[in-house]
């Protein structure tokens, strides 16, 4: 092991010792944590942070009602140690954030490293929950090495930068587990991300190298204002940023058009799939218009295409939304087929929900009663259709 943490060096089912040679997973694996079920980034700030919100948990409770979370497939995750974090993460920074969960940063420490603000601010758990987070996939990492797939709901945080955090990201989970590949011996890692904001910090990570493939479908002119069509990284970098609408039929095209294709040419060793959900429907904080179908498509499409699938939850700001959709991603990762109305157990996980403040509608009573959104087919249209044969020609 690489040392993530006291929890890991116990040697969780799965994972070799060195002296002994690992054997792909028999089965996939979640790997989830109860620090997600009491905590929050600043509840009780007057602005009320968008990760106020349940996600990781409704996923777990979601998937134990229906009966899709064993003991034989879950595992919890470990909370990555400081010095695991400095594979990539500056030391100062990593103090900084342990000094701040305990109150003892400074304001001008604060500010050096981007914490304080409303969109990374001061909480109780503000080092332990994004080191639980980097932790859970960095383990995932190690489970892969001889091969299978993990899913990692509480990763995805990728917008965190070496020195300090960056958009609600304190920590660069992606990152930390692809490094962690790359110390297993795997050099040619793909990276998709179909969350609705560009992956800045995992661009910055792996822009210009040769054994990673990058490739984004992000909505245009929207935070961090990074990915631009042209941006190609020094050339591993595949950035397609999508308009406002973005639906089932356009997620298609560039799943046929774009994704597939680059990944077969570079036959990755290992893949990694940041599955936000923030690009569906009903979530806040974007402009598109994805129904979960799609990326329960674009994880299906993708599952065959390398020997180790590591996939993560990111964004997504709507509880119901992004509980119902990671669920349902974890019915296509271990086999389970999606029912057509959810047993009375499952409902009950939804209707207890809330946006705990903000003074939002309630859900649709389609939101609670089934898992699988209707379709949200449409045109392909012109300008996306440009997009895609311009990046193929590269």
């Amino acid at each position: 092991m690489i040392g993530v943490s006291e929890e890991a060096e116990r040697a969780p089912p799965g994972v070799r010792s060195p002296a002994a040679p690992p054997s792909p997973l028999d089965q996939p694996i979640f790997i989830g944590s109860e620090i997600y079920r009491g905590s929050s980034y600043g509840l009780r700030h007057p602005l009320r942070h968008p990760l106020r919100v349940p996600r990781v948990s409704t996923v777990m409770d979601l998937a134990r009602a229906m009966g899709w979370l064993s003991p034989a497939n879950y595992r919890g995750a470990p909370r990555a140690k400081p010095a695991a974090l400095h594979i990539w993460h500056d030391p100062e920074y990593v103090a900084a954030l342990q000094a701040a969960e305990a109150g003892l940063a400074a304001p001008g420490t604060l500010a050096a490293f981007g914490l304080g603000t409303l969109s990374n601010p001061v909480f109780p758990e503000m080092f332990r929950r994004p080191a639980t987070g980097a932790g859970g996939v960095m383990l995932a990492a190690e489970l892969l090495r001889a091969g299978g797939c993990v899913h990692v709901p509480g990763g995805g945080t990728h917008h965190g930068l070496p020195d300090r955090a960056n958009g609600f990201c304190y920590l660069n989970d992606p990152v930390l587990g692809m490094l962690v590949l790359r110390r297993a011996g795997l050099r040619r890692i793909a990276y998709v991300d179909i969350d609705a904001h560009h992956p800045d910090g995992v661009e910055h990570a792996f822009a210009g190298d040769p054994e990673a493939l990058l490739i984004s479908v992000h909505e245009e002119g929207r935070w961090p204002f990074t990915g631009t069509l042209d941006a190609d990284g020094g050339g591993n970098c595949f950035n397609l940023p999508v308009p406002r609408g973005f639906n089932d039929t356009e997620m298609r095209a560039a799943l046929e058009g774009l994704i597939l294709p680059r990944l077969a040419a570079f036959r990755p060793e290992a893949l990694v799939l940041q599955c936000g959900a923030d690009a569906l429907d009903e979530d806040p904080l974007s402009r598109l218009s994805l129904s979960n179908n799609a990326h329960f498509e674009v994880v299906t499409a993708l599952r065959p295409v390398a020997p180790r699938f590591l996939v993560l939850g990111g964004g997504g700001y709507n509880p119901w939304s992004v509980g119902r959709c990671w669920a349902g991603v974890w019915a296509v990762l271990s086999g389970h087929e999606i029912p057509d109305r959810l047993p009375a157990s499952a409902r009950s996980v939804l209707e207890a929900l809330d946006w705990v403040g903000g003074g939002r509608p309630p859900p649709a009573a389609a939101m609670i009663e089934t898992l699988r959104d209707p379709p949200r087919e449409g045109p392909v249209r012109p300008e996306i259709r440009e997009r895609l044969a311009r990046l193929a020609r590269r």
